[in-house]
């Protein structure tokens, strides 16, 4: 991970020269995208080293509210600069590939890292119980929407696209107070019963790899907003090549956010994840890989469907209203792997076979994603009038 770090702040700069410096070149937005997605990395992995010092500052209540906040950050930079470029389909596809990454593929590489010369691991079964029933209204706040809308075509509703907005609003209401009262359980009410229990731990974690020295409050703060703002600057130069690129190589929208866009995001927690389970401490690996769809599923996906209802009305960029109308694969998708990770999690053990089940269901879904037929339309003239 260090030298991934050296290459993506190395990529940084790079990206911004050639953006500027060769954006007549045929093979420019390509070079552009492939930097600016090394280049989110390290500062993604920064950010979170920041939120993880500051809450060492404020207590484990609001530590958590933190990392609620800022865990996900990158993925929501990277979808607010989406919005406002008016590719709602990139914004929707990332989310649910954000979702699909924590759950199969982060979880997956985890239980065989951490499992590979172990017999099996152990975690809080109370716990993966909680985030089983969030993740299952996460699954019911994608079919409402794709079933409504379903019936209202039937029903031949003519004011079918306003009706769908209403229930997005209204949905993303109704989660954002269930992500709220999820907080509330886990962090406060049950903080005790959702802590893993000693007795159940075959072997103790591993102390014997070196953590970072405390930082103090300020420098996690200030770290954290410079890391949230590079953040933002380098998803500028991906988010504008990533339509471009999709268009050069035949690619779908859809695949460009739930495979790539997402894996981008992801790359920290993927990381943090993987070295916590070699450490023996997956009930901390499987919190991270629950908590981060959960804030998603329940967080990320109603606050940009109100964001971009805010966005619209004050006429910011191209951005239009943002519904939770996902497409049939992505609404699929999501109920696999929760599906799947519900049935291999709920007797809080895993094991490298398990992990090898999880990557290997991503790797079908990607598949399927990769193989979407591209909608027919005109080039993406104003994206590539941008470079």
């Amino acid at each position: 991970m260090r030298y991934l770090n050296i290459a993506g702040y190395i990529a940084i700069p790079l990206a911004y020269i050639i953006h500027f410096a060769c954006g007549g070149a045929q093979w420019e937005p390509i070079a552009t995208f492939t930097l600016a997605a090394l280049g989110v990395i390290p500062l993604a992995h920064l950010m979170g080293q920041a939120t993880e010092h500051l809450t060492e500052h404020v207590g484990p209540t609001w530590g958590g509210l933190l990392n609620a906040t800022f865990g996900n950050a990158a993925e929501l930079i990277i979808a607010l600069i989406a919005l406002s470029k008016g590719l709602n389909e990139i914004v929707k596809a990332s989310l649910t590939g954000s979702i699909l990454g924590n759950l199969l593929l982060v979880a997956g590489a985890a239980m065989v890292a951490g499992g590979w010369k172990r017999e099996r691991q152990v975690f809080s079964r109370q716990a993966a119980e909680a985030n089983a029933g969030m993740l299952s209204i996460a699954v019911a706040a994608m079919l409402v929407p794709a079933i409504f809308h379903f019936a209202g075509e039937r029903m031949h509703d003519n004011a079918l696209g306003e009706h769908d907005h209403r229930v997005s609003i209204a949905a993303s209401v109704v989660l954002l107070l269930v992500y709220a009262a999820g907080l509330l359980f886990t962090l406060r009410t049950h903080a005790h019963l959702l802590s893993r229990s000693p007795a159940v731990i075959d072997e103790p974690e591993d102390k014997s790899i070196k953590h970072d020295a405390g930082w103090s409050a300020k420098k996690s703060i200030i770290v954290l907003l410079l890391a949230s703002v590079g953040i933002g600057l380098v998803a500028e130069l991906l988010v504008g090549s990533a339509e471009i690129v999709a268009h050069r190589f035949g690619w779908n929208e859809i695949f460009v956010g739930v495979i790539l866009l997402a894996i981008i995001g992801n790359a920290a927690e993927h990381s943090t994840a993987v070295m916590l389970a070699i450490r023996n401490d997956m009930d901390t690996a499987m919190t991270i890989t629950y908590q981060s769809s959960l804030q998603i599923a329940l967080f990320a996906v109603p606050f940009l469907v109100l964001v971009s209802a805010a966005m619209t009305a004050a006429g910011i960029g191209e951005s239009h209203y943002l519904n939770m109308l996902f497409s049939p694969l992505e609404v699929v998708a999501v109920m696999l792997a929760v599906f799947t990770t519900v049935i291999l999690n709920q007797n809080g053990e895993s094991n490298w076979f398990e992990g090898v089940l999880l990557i290997g269901l991503y790797a079908l879904l990607a598949i399927a994603f990769f193989y979407l037929p591209v909608p027919h339309g005109p080039t993406p003239a104003a994206a590539v009038a941008g470079h």
